[in-house]
């Protein structure tokens, strides 16, 4: 199967595991694509009339898809571009050549795989008006070529489907018509019946006609039979309409559209009709196309087609034919990611994603393509005031059209409240916080039994009883009352409501000492979810910052007034920071101190570090958007006494970065300078112990806190660390310290020295919601959305690289001229050795600073399938735009980074 894309892109899908992708050097859409069965090619048209031919080859024991040729239709002299715009491509079952239709009716015909024009062979729109009756011309033109179709048991014949109604059936051995179907409707689609006696035609008045096609007939025929199914009052087109046999008796008619127009002319619909059965499939959003899987050996008598595929604007949706009433297929891959618009992603060992009707999924993505493994739903627990029930589901017989939902992308979510904005999972305990847009922070653990129980809700105040603040937003989602029942998986046990209300915009887990703190625009806590306690609860407003006040979900004009008081922000910043500090000022000497840091030369390993705490506890570090970080000192009782004692929290250390922008990420090194474990990692002796003895350092990144920050408008957006393991050298790693800009590009540090290590261009500067999505893993990969329903899957680590590497037997013959050009990304997941082949000559280096190690591990570290950044990937609607910002906006950034470690 082959999907295009509006960037340009080519994707083959086979059997999981087996992909190949190619990506146009035009930014163009692709239109349509046709493979050449058995030789392994594949012919696309773009929406600049450009045609390609895609071929999959073999090199060093793996097959590539490269593009080999391409083609443009000349005009004729004196006409218009338009006239030769293609509109429709029919392929010879011998695969040798091509017709193409033309929007000026001509019909002209492509060698294969050459692509050279035959121009003997073309077929004008003048040499078949001339067999045409004169009463049927009435001095007016065919229109474009709608629809091309060989004939099923004669290749000599092709069947050429004229826009104003007409169809001729031409005989390309003769150069003459064998039957003219005089068609007095728009046409939009044509199919033959296999056995080649029958046709049938869609319409733009939303009907079909059935014509005779048999030999024996007249040369001029009328149609069999005609009608319009959703009718009588007007409808849509039938944009594509299929006629396929079935042994068991009773012929399949599908076709796309024709819906009613007053009523249902919004619908997206593709219809299924077998004898006297018909339903209406009802899809979500625009239905793009739709092929079955059928028998296609020639010799067979019927199609008994077993499968429907439909390819509509947000999913891909396979129907099962042969099993009574039609199911749904699940898919093993390619399953839509974004059932409703994605608002974060996490990785750990694989890929929960969340969607804003309050769901979290769990893909595998430990291969190429990510599978659908697990969904948890958390407005089950919510009194909402929507109706989860969908009226669609509720048809009745007598319910005209028969439709009947299909497809899991919903584009309306029953409550925005419930719409989930981070995640933290331990995957040694199975515990996982879910936390969401009215505040909500949800504690779940993992149970391979169903269970009814009260789920235990605790409110944290993080105003503290600050006076002058009112709360403008959204109210909070009032949980359900009593005992609730909750199937096997993650199973909630507390539930920890904000007030204010509002979005949860950083969340951290410690599973070993039973504590969750979150952050939200107005402060920070900390709860003990093993005794039900709250720990902690800090407020981080300013008297002046009134525009925390208001939810993101209230506010029309939230945009305008967030950038507004952004930009008089940065202005007040740049004036302030150049004031002398008052000395009488409670935090004077706090900014005195960071002042002496930030002036210290440098880089220094140690010394470049802000803070080196003494004490070797467990702390908690909160960082905001305005530049600020708290640092508390916990006291944790034992395991044995998480019953008897309480956890404590005592502020240690408050810290005012001198730029004041926002925290991004806050990471505990211990006297090695190595990041701290994770929770059980130790006890569990999955990870080294951390160094005790030396002084610990803590790293903060704030948006403007490294050098790269001095370009002009280039903040840090994304940090992580990351442990980058030696192709070379099997023991042997180093951690760095991975940066994404809001230019989209990926700087590495060392850690914890912060020397410039790498550059690499990844995501596009204009691509907002791509720089937001993106996500770090721990090894060196990472993800970032490409549409709102792909991930573009990217590699910093020369050992963990994952791409599709899979070999395809093709049978044809290798021509001199089509020698392929550069390899594209293409199977499994394996570990890279030091293959000559992974370089970056096509990406731009612009580290300077390299130790030889650094150069050896990450001179090959982005993987092929990173060489197509700046195509791959579809433009963002407005609306999706606005979100982004929304969701970037400082109301919902004012605690970005929370860690306990």
């Amino acid at each position: 199967m082959a999907i295009g894309t509006k960037s340009g892109a080519v994707k083959i899908y086979g059997a999981p595991g087996v992909e190949f992708t190619g990506l146009h050097k035009e930014t163009a859409t692709v239109t349509q694509m046709h493979f050449l069965p058995g030789q392994g090619r594949l012919l696309s048209l773009l929406d600049d009339n450009t045609l390609h031919l895609w071929e999959i080859y073999q090199k060093d024991g793996y097959s590539h898809l490269e593009e080999t040729r391409s083609f443009v239709l000349p005009g004729r002299p004196g006409s218009p571009p338009s006239i030769t715009r293609v509109t429709v491509i029919s392929l010879q079952s011998a695969c040798d050549a091509a017709y193409l239709g033309t929007e000026g009716g001509g019909v002209y015909v492509l060698e294969l795989p050459s692509l050279t024009l035959l121009e003997d062979r073309t077929l004008y729109q003048d040499e078949v008006m001339q067999r045409v009756p004169e009463d049927y011309r009435c001095g007016k033109a065919l229109g474009p070529v709608e629809s091309l179709q060989e004939h099923p048991q004669d290749p000599a014949k092709i069947l050429i489907g004229y826009s104003r109604g007409l169809m001729v059936l031409w005989d390309k051995s003769t150069r003459d018509v064998s039957h003219l179907f005089l068609g007095n409707q728009q046409l939009e689609s044509l199919a033959w019946e296999r056995s080649g006696r029958t046709i049938v035609s869609s319409h733009s008045d939303g009907g079909y006609a059935v014509w005779s096609a048999a030999s024996g007939s007249t040369k001029t025929q009328q149609p069999a039979t005609s009608t319009i199914p959703y009718g009588p009052f007007p409808c849509k087109a039938i944009n594509k309409i299929v006629w396929q046999t079935c042994e068991s008796g009773g012929h399949y008619i599908i076709f796309s559209g024709g819906m009613p127009r007053a009523s249902y002319g919004d619908r997206h619909c593709v219809t299924i009709l077998q004898g006297q059965t018909l339903v209406t499939l009802d899809f979500t959003s625009r239905v793009i196309d739709f092929f079955t899987v059928y028998n296609t050996e020639v010799e067979a008598e019927f199609d008994n087609p077993i499968a429907l595929v439909v390819l509509v604007e947000e999913e891909l949706v396979a129907i099962d034919l042969k099993t009574p009433g039609w199911p749904t297929i699940p898919a093993p891959y390619l399953a839509p990611l974004h059932s409703s618009a994605i608002t974060c992603s996490y990785h750990i060992s694989n890929v929960p994603l969340n969607h804003e009707d309050g769901t979290v999924r769990f893909w595998d993505a430990s291969g190429v393509s990510l599978k659908p493994l697990y969904k948890l739903g958390t407005a089950n627990i919510f009194q909402t005031d929507c109706d989860h029930t969908d009226s669609l589901n509720q048809s009745c017989e007598e319910e005209w059209p028969p439709f009947r939902k299909v497809g899991c992308f919903d584009p309306y979510s029953d409550d925005p409240r419930l719409g989930i904005q981070k995640i933290a999972l331990c995957k040694y305990t199975a515990k996982m916080v879910v936390a969401g847009t009215a505040g909500q922070v949800l504690m779940t653990e993992l149970s391979d039994e169903k269970s009814e129980h009260v789920v235990n809700v605790a409110v944290v105040d993080l105003l503290q009883d600050r006076e002058g603040f009112t709360w403008k937003g959204h109210d909070r989602l009032p949980p359900k009352n009593g005992s609730l029942a909750f199937g096997p998986g993650f199973q909630p046990s507390v539930l920890v409501q904000c007030m204010p209300p509002a979005a949860v915009t950083a969340v951290t887990l410690h599973s070993e000492w039973n504590l969750v703190a979150f952050g939200t625009s107005h402060g920070f806590g900390l709860y003990d979810y093993y005794r039900r306690n709250p720990v902690l609860a800090r407020c981080t407003l300013h008297p002046n910052d009134s525009l925390a006040m208001e939810g993101p979900l209230s506010r029309v004009k939230s945009l305008k007034k967030s950038l507004r008081q952004s930009f008089r922000r940065i202005r007040k910043s740049r004036v302030s920071g150049k004031k002398r500090v008052n000395a009488t000022s409670p935090s004077s000497k706090v900014q005195e101190a960071n002042a002496q840091l930030a002036e210290q030369p440098g880089p220094h390993e140690v010394e470049m570090t802000p803070v080196q705490p003494a004490h070797h506890g467990p702390t908690l570090w909160a960082g905001t958007n305005s530049g600020s970080v708290f640092a508390y000192a916990l006291e944790v009782p034992s395991q044995e006494k998480f019953s008897e004692r309480a956890v404590e929290a005592v502020l240690g250390k408050e810290i005012q970065l001198m730029h004041r922008a926002p925290v991004v990420s806050i990471a505990v090194l211990d006297g090695r300078g190595n990041p701290l474990p994770e929770p059980y990692e130790v006890s569990r002796d999955l990870a080294k112990a951390p160094d005790m003895q030396g002084s610990h350092s803590v790293l903060i990144a704030s948006e403007e806190q490294f050098k790269l920050t001095a370009h002009e408008g280039c903040r840090v957006r994304k940090v992580g660390l990351v442990n980058f393991a030696s192709a070379a050298c099997e023991d042997y790693t180093e951690n760095g310290l991975a940066c994404l800009t809001n230019l989209g590009d990926i700087h590495i540090f060392t850690v914890p020295g912060l020397r410039p290590q790498v550059h690499y261009d990844c995501i596009r500067k204009e691509d907002i919601s791509g720089i937001a999505s993106c996500v770090f893993t721990k090894h060196g990969q990472g993800f970032y959305l490409i549409s709102p329903s792909e991930f573009e899957r990217f590699s910093l680590s020369t050992r963990n690289i994952t791409e599709p590497l899979c070999v395809l037997d093709t049978s044809r013959v290798h021509d001199a001229t089509s020698t392929p050009k550069l390899n594209q990304a293409n199977g499994t997941h394996v570990l890279q050795g030091s293959d000559p082949n992974h370089s970056l000559t096509s990406i731009e280096r612009k580290g300077t600073h390299f130790s030889n190690q650094w150069h050896r591990m990450l001179k090959k570290t982005i993987c092929d399938s990173c060489l197509k950044f700046e195509g791959n990937r579809r433009k963002t609607s407005s609306e999706e735009t606005e979100r982004n910002l929304r969701n970037l906006s400082d109301d919902e950034a004012r605690s970005p980074g929370i860690l306990i470690k």
